[in-house]
């Protein structure tokens, strides 16, 4: 059985890959800060017969991230590492003459050094996998300039770098970095409160796009789920 760890669990795009990860038949370690937020998406999940390890914590902590590896193991290994928990850096977002430093901090310590800290912890497990895959939730704020969104655009531009070298170092695995697009999720809502996100696409309708680089494995590479999904084409 294939097995997957997905951050950033509790809700949005993380909740909705793996209740349909799990309706594929994978085994899942899912993380999240809010335990009680988190376990439904646990629920959820194992409501289609799958072993579910839900481990709320910050995927900061150095601990934590082990905790989530340690779990892949007892399920028999790991396939996926899916970095999808994200920190906005100030919500709501503001320009960068009023960015707290701070929260430049804790969005660059969550989007990119705690991925590459997991990342370390798991290499063994992937390379030990047949098909070892990561996915590194990316943003068009990644490579547009879109004001207020400067540091949450600078940590997710550095998340795709350091995915794009890991495909380079690490050849055997597959390295995908992915825009999913707007969404209308909790994160945008925080970031952006005063703009109507009634119109946007909800997380499930953008699942099929991950889907599709799980079932294809193209090369290593940026993508975005609007191509993927033939959106626009």
């Amino acid at each position: 059985m294939a097995v997957a760890i997905i951050t950033g669990a509790s809700k949005g795009l993380g909740r909705a890959l793996a209740v349909a990860l799990a309706r594929e038949g994978w085994d899942l370690v899912l993380d999240a800060r809010t335990a009680s937020v988190l376990e439904e998406s646990a629920r959820r999940a194992r409501a289609h017969g799958t072993r579910v390890v839900a481990l709320p914590g910050d995927v900061a902590d150095g601990w934590h991230r082990a905790a989530l590896v340690a779990a892949a193991r007892e399920l028999g290994g790991l396939d996926l590492l899916v970095s999808n928990a994200s920190a906005l850096g100030a919500e709501p977002l503001v320009r960068l003459d009023a960015l707290p430093l701070e929260g430049l901090r804790v969005a660059l310590e969550t989007n990119v050094v705690a991925a590459l800290g997991l990342v370390q912890e798991a290499l063994p497990l992937l390379r030990a996998s047949a098909s070892g895959a990561v996915m590194a939730l990316s943003s068009d704020a990644a490579v547009e300039a879109y004001e207020t969104w400067g540091g949450y655009g600078a940590s997710k531009a550095a998340l795709d770098r350091l995915a794009a070298v890991l495909a380079v170092e690490e050849p055997g695995l597959r390295v995908w970095a992915v825009d999913p697009g707007d969404m209308r999720t909790d994160l945008y809502r925080a970031a952006v409160p005063l703009d109507d996100d009634a119109g946007r696409p909800s997380p499930e309708s953008v699942v099929p796009a991950f889907l599709r680089l799980l079932a294809e494995r193209p090369a290593s590479g940026r993508f975005t789920a609007p191509a993927l999904l033939g959106v626009g084409a």
